[in-house]
């Protein structure tokens, strides 16, 4: 610890500060209030073709195991896992008709097998990971008012099932296990955020005790995925589609909006940079909620012969858990953030590995502050109406 200079109102008042000395670079570097997180990637970037991830061969011949893999997120990043030449994947989960569909669709793939099973079951797990190399974690109960109202049920797959993955990592010497969380998990208001949260420490503490085993541990961290099952953009669709009324709690809100391939590209890239430990935060744009809705009017309503003028908004209240805007990094972890280009890195809380820390020896500081999406200036409605279109024709084309 360090004494360092309270200033003159703190000197009169008796106060003296102490800072440990390894957060001395973070005094220096904090950022000034206002607007002060660049805005990332936009229009089609967001859709990942402008700001392409470096392609990898990291992952041929590897054994893959994905958790989830027949969500929306699970099932893209299979899609993309299977173009990088790995020598299987598995796919694991509760809801076989996902699966059956999913297994129609791959039908002509010969390296991918299909594994029933519930990540609240560890000896299924432990049978599952039977020589596998890599293991994306996507399975998880991550709707906001149903974790509010079944709290102990996210907690038990959340929480519960997040630690079975960690034990049959490590009880298959699984190389590397990535957990996929969300925004929602940094300065949390609902249950599904907290599970998310704790989820993320399981995850990273994993790394301390893992003794001579050769997992590496990280987590991801991404804001609203375009389109996904269950998202705002698609439920704005089907209400537009049904004539309307879209339903609409705060137009003021702002959201981390990204595409399902980016998000799956960016998850397949922390992967392979993970060290052990780290919370990998992705960059990404902001909308405004009132500009999502309109140009989702503007967008579907001709697409199905409908007025726009005649689509309806209603005002209803907040959901439970839900909040005016959302936060991908806290102040506390931005001090232990470093800037590697597409996403920050959050390093561990708690003792961090030598290598780990010497693998970023060279990479930038983040600025010191909490990231929200009320701190960035939001995507202007021209381009908001570009990625609700490509998301709109995405789910066309997938239905």
């Amino acid at each position: 610890m360090k004494r360092v200079d309270g200033g003159e109102a703190a000197g009169r008042a008796g106060i003296v500060l102490y800072v440990p000395v390894g957060s001395l670079d973070t005094v220096a570097r904090r950022a000034p209030a206002g607007r002060v997180w660049p805005r990332p990637i936009t229009g089609r970037a967001l859709l990942q073709e402008d700001i392409p991830i470096a392609a990898s061969a990291s992952f041929r011949g590897q054994r893959i195991l994905v958790t989830g893999g027949s969500g929306t997120i699970g099932a893209r990043l299979v899609d993309h896992l299977l173009g990088l030449e790995p020598e299987v994947i598995r796919v694991l989960g509760r809801d076989e008709t996902k699966q059956f569909y999913q297994r129609q669709r791959l039908r002509d793939r010969s390296n991918i097998r299909f594994l029933i099973g519930d990540v609240r079951d560890r000896d299924r797990l432990v049978r599952a990971m039977d020589g596998i190399d890599t293991v994306f974690h996507c399975a998880a109960l991550k709707h906001v008012e149903s974790g509010e109202f079944n709290p102990f049920e996210a907690t038990l797959t959340n929480v519960g099932g997040t630690q079975n993955v960690i034990d049959a990592c490590l009880a298959a010497g699984v190389g590397t296990m990535i957990l996929t969380s969300s925004d929602k998990a940094a300065n949390p208001t609902s249950v599904m955020g907290a599970s998310k949260l704790l989820a993320e420490k399981l995850v990273s503490a994993a790394t301390n005790y893992r003794g001579g085993r050769p997992t590496r541990f990280a987590s991801v961290r991404f804001g609203n995925v375009l389109g996904s099952r269950g998202s705002a953009l698609e439920l704005f669709f089907r209400q537009i589609a049904a004539g309307g009324p879209i339903t609409v709690t705060d137009p003021a809100m702002t959201r981390f909006v990204m595409s399902t391939d980016r998000a799956v590209e960016l998850a397949i890239r922390a992967a392979e940079l993970a060290r052990g430990g780290e919370v990998f935060v992705f960059k990404m744009p902001v909308a405004r909620l009132a500009d999502l809705v309109a140009t989702a009017i503007a967008v579907v309503a001709p697409a199905r012969g409908l007025d726009p003028n005649a689509i309806a908004t209603r005002t209803i209240e907040p959901r439970p858990g839900e909040k005016a805007y959302e936060e991908l990094m806290t102040a506390d972890e931005s001090t232990r953030a470093r800037d590697i280009g597409e996403m920050f890195a959050v390093l561990p809380s708690i003792e961090p590995h030598r290598d780990v820390i010497a693998s970023y020896a060279d990479a930038t500081p983040a600025p010191v502050g909490a990231y929200r999406s009320d701190d960035i200036a939001p995507l202007s409605v021209d381009e908001v109406r570009q990625l609700v279109a490509e998301t709109w024709a995405a789910d066309q084309a997938a239905s």
